[in-house]
């Protein structure tokens, strides 16, 4: 007789819709957040270096402000932290509609301001998202925002896009931010005490060896997506809008799917798969960089690879190695490399170019590969319990249908 599996616990409504609200308005408005500070640039007809020091400052400001955030959380309480910085937000959102004359002073403040004003909180963002799913939804809900935020960010732009007035742009993405405080009426509530006033340092994350594995395979991707991204804008030429325009179309879905399976066959074959087939479309795109089917082959398996890395390193992956009260840290050091790249293409993108293409693109396929030798020995974050699980209710439900199909016919 076929015993019954038992289900696994799902998140409440009130929960996701929580992690939802927070997430779908920091990431839509983090999107949003460049567009004004190259307006007010080139309102001011800043030079391109001026405009790279400036983007520069805006990410150091959210690396450092993170550290910050989630040293601070320690000290008061998680919910206030966050309402004071969406707050805090849709404050420094404003200060471009508050203010009639400008000079580039008062542009990188603006930049620092709004860079302080994302990272301050989205540590504790991300660990109240890790504390309120579980390890068997944490991939599922992190590509359903994920696909949603992915696909409404082009929207946004557009619409800031159809104002030139730089008031009505502030206006919207003050807005836009303010609305986050619709968590209040949800009335989030807290981990206990002992559990969010948990110390753990930066050290002690590092000391972590799954943690260090995942993160040298992270930081990798990061730079060399980094890299070769101004070497494919002037190698695909006119090519470039329609990877502009497709591309965020696949890895909106690529994201969706990839939570779900992280969920199903775990994390860790899903990132090997990311890294060897992002390391396969760069040689082939390598070897026969004229051939147009090079192009939509990197172009499609980019987008997959992509997604199915953001919503690992991004949302799962730190979540899984850390427990209650030490998240923020664990997230703090882990989207670093996002960041932290985002500063070296701008300083390097001069350089990068005097690589030729067909070269830069082996180099990329050889990184990529070196990457899964830390993968390798990185343990799978997700409970082989689970995975046990869900094989096992995927073979009784078989096998309920085969004896249903027998009995049928003996009847």
């Amino acid at each position: 007789m076929l015993k019954k599996v038992t289900e696994e616990p799902s998140i409440s409504w009130k929960n996701f819709s929580i992690i939802f609200v927070l997430l779908f308005d920091t990431l839509a408005w983090f999107f949003m957040t460049p567009i004004i500070i190259k307006k007010l640039l080139s309102n001011l007809s800043a030079t391109n270096m001026q405009e790279l020091i400036f983007l520069s400052a805006y990410s150091i400001a959210i690396i450092g402000s993170s550290a910050v955030g989630s040293i601070l959380v320690n000290r008061i309480s998680r919910l206030k932290l966050l309402y004071s910085w969406i707050i805090l937000g849709a404050i420094t959102s404003l200060l471009p509609a508050l203010l009639t004359n400008f000079t580039l002073v008062h542009v990188l403040i603006i930049s620092v301001l709004l860079g302080v004003s994302f990272g301050l909180g989205m540590p504790s963002c991300l660990a109240y998202f890790a504390d309120y799913t579980l390890v068997d939804n944490r991939g599922r809900i992190g590509g359903i925002i994920f696909l949603i935020t992915n696909l409404s960010a082009p929207l946004l732009a557009i619409v800031l896009s159809m104002f030139s007035s730089l008031v009505i742009n502030s206006i919207i993405i003050a807005s836009w931010r303010a609305s986050g405080l619709i968590i209040f009426f949800l009335k989030p509530e807290e981990k206990m005490a002992s559990e969010t006033k948990r110390e753990t340092s930066f050290m002690a994350v590092l000391n972590n060896k799954s943690f260090v594995l995942y993160f040298v395979a992270w930081l990798m991707f990061c730079l060399i997506d980094r890299f070769e991204w101004p070497i494919l804008k002037d190698f695909f030429g006119d090519f470039y809008n329609v990877v502009f325009m497709i591309s965020p179309l696949i890895v909106s879905f690529s994201v969706f799917i990839a939570g779900i399976l992280s969920d199903w066959i775990g994390r860790k074959r899903m990132v090997l798969y990311g890294f060897v087939t992002l390391g396969i479309a760069y040689a082939i795109i390598g070897i026969a960089p004229g051939n147009p089917l090079s192009r939509y082959f990197y172009l499609a398996v980019n987008g997959i690879a992509i997604g199915i890395l953001w919503v690992n390193f991004i949302f799962i992956l730190w979540g899984d190695m850390s427990q209650p009260g030490t998240r923020e840290k664990y997230y703090v050091i882990g989207e670093i490399p996002f960041f932290l790249t985002d500063i070296m293409q701008t300083l390097s993108a001069p350089l990068v170019m005097l690589i030729p293409a067909a070269s830069a693109f082996s180099l990329a396929s050889f990184f990529l590969f070196l990457a899964v030798f830390p993968l390798l020995y990185a343990p799978e974050t997700l409970p082989e319990k689970k995975i046990e699980l869900r094989r096992l209710r995927k073979y009784v439900e078989a096998a309920k249908k085969v004896k249903e199909k027998y009995v049928g016919k003996d009847a």
